[in-house]
């Protein structure tokens, strides 16, 4: 394991021969400028609170191509009930605390720290971070939120209140996603969950090499909702 650096050529040597399952690397900090570096070259955070900051970059990868993505019946009928009001960037905070809170098989405490937590609304803030809200009866009671560099939507957490919720904001996020055809969803660990949805594992290093030029396209920054740009990442970094 390694000490973490910002330095370019140093992310790309843990990126590339880190080991499959443990952490990439240890150390640093959270930021906004860390996190966009990192996540473009297919690094993340992913540690609990009070405990070193690991870096991770597994092998192999869950992604998904939204044109591929798979939905119920069930849900597409749903869906076509419009049993819930969809919206983008509409109230980021709530989502994001909903989805800390969330209680997951296996594992203790949330990996949605203070810091991620603070980075993820700045970087909310600098139109770069999104989030899915789903309503009903004015009520929220399901989301999402992740992170978007170039065509690629790095997703980091989802919540319910309500069945098929979260499974909604998903379905919204994809059609949102092909219509700005975008080339992929990190969806960072295999989980049976996600592979419901078509995401499957790709090796590493075919993930990084499908990053590389994705992240090199435009990025649409602003609010998803009603307006936004189009910019490169490099002009973001």
């Amino acid at each position: 394991m390694q000490m973490f650096s910002l330095k370019k050529e140093h992310f790309d040597e843990i990126a590339l021969y880190a080991e499959k399952d443990g952490p990439a690397a240890i150390g640093g900090a959270i930021n906004t400028h860390s996190i966009i570096k990192a996540y473009s070259l297919g690094l993340f955070p992913w540690n609990n609170e009070n405990e070193d900051i690991m870096w991770y970059s597994p092998d192999p990868r869950m992604v998904l191509k939204p044109q591929q993505a798979l939905f119920s019946k069930s849900l597409l009928k749903s869906i076509k009930k419009q049993e819930f009001e969809v919206q983008f960037d509409t109230d980021f905070k709530s989502v994001i605390t909903h989805c800390s809170k969330v209680k997951r098989d296996g594992q203790y405490g949330t990996w949605i720290t203070k810091a991620v937590k603070k980075t993820f609304i700045e970087l909310h803030l600098l139109g770069l971070a999104h989030s899915v809200e789903v309503y009903q009866h004015g009520k929220i009671v399901g989301g999402l939120y992740g992170l978007s560099l170039g065509k690629t939507f790095f997703g980091e957490s989802m919540f319910h209140l309500l069945p098929n919720a979260s499974k909604t904001a998903f379905y919204h996020l994809v059609e949102f996603l092909n219509s700005n055809n975008f080339d992929l969803i990190d969806a960072q660990q295999e989980t049976p969950y996600l592979a419901s949805f078509g995401a499957k594992p790709i090796p590493r290093m075919d993930f990084i090499e499908i990053l590389k030029e994705s992240v090199q396209k435009t990025t649409l920054v602003g609010n998803w909702n009603n307006s936004f740009i189009e910019t490169k990442l490099i002009d973001i970094l």
